[in-house]
């Protein structure tokens, strides 16, 4: 395994595997596949993760076994939450592994670079949005020392997915 933060020219790789990722842990929960369609087009764009990567506060990893791209993280520096007080505050955006490559802890590799860049970055907290009902994610993050700090929904398309959020001190 190979893990290397991302650039520019790494759009398009990030784009499909956030499509492919998200499609294998989420698809099944929408009933209108427009929507799922749409949500691609709008959030993994390979023109919005240019735009992404391009900004000073966002920090991009990914992920290869034997050369090919198995996954991706996101840290957004300087993200204030709603359910924390504090200052110096991060937030793990995303990290998607694809399902066949979960075994091996890509995730939690790809969660130690980013834990150390917000903490390097001057950062005393991290926080993240997690579906409630995504038990594998929830119990990772609880296993390495994140906290449920609140709730909240999100709307996409016609469905509407309850998430908790997590932080956890750095």
């Amino acid at each position: 395994m190979e893990i290397r933060q991302a650039n520019k020219n790494d759009a398009d790789v990030i784009a499909l595997l956030g499509r492919v990722t998200f499609n294998e842990t989420f698809g099944h929960l929408f009933s209108n596949k427009n929507d799922l369609r749409e949500y691609f087009d709008s959030t993994f764009s390979v023109n919005k993760i240019e735009r992404s990567l391009s900004k000073p506060n966002n920090v991009y990893w990914i992920a290869f076994v034997e050369r090919l791209p198995v996954g991706y993280a996101k840290l957004k520096l300087n993200s204030p939450s709603q359910f924390i007080t504090g200052k110096n505050v991060s937030q793990l955006q995303k990290i998607y592994v694809l399902k066949d490559f979960l075994s091996m802890k890509i995730g939690f590799h790809l969660q130690g670079l980013l834990l150390n860049k917000a903490k390097e970055s001057g950062s005393n907290e991290i926080w993240l949005s997690v579906l409630k009902s995504n038990e594998r994610a929830v119990n990772f993050y609880l296993k390495n020392g994140f906290k449920q700090i609140g709730d909240h929904d999100f709307q996409i398309g016609s469905e509407n997915f309850n998430f908790i959020a997590m932080s956890k001190p750095l």
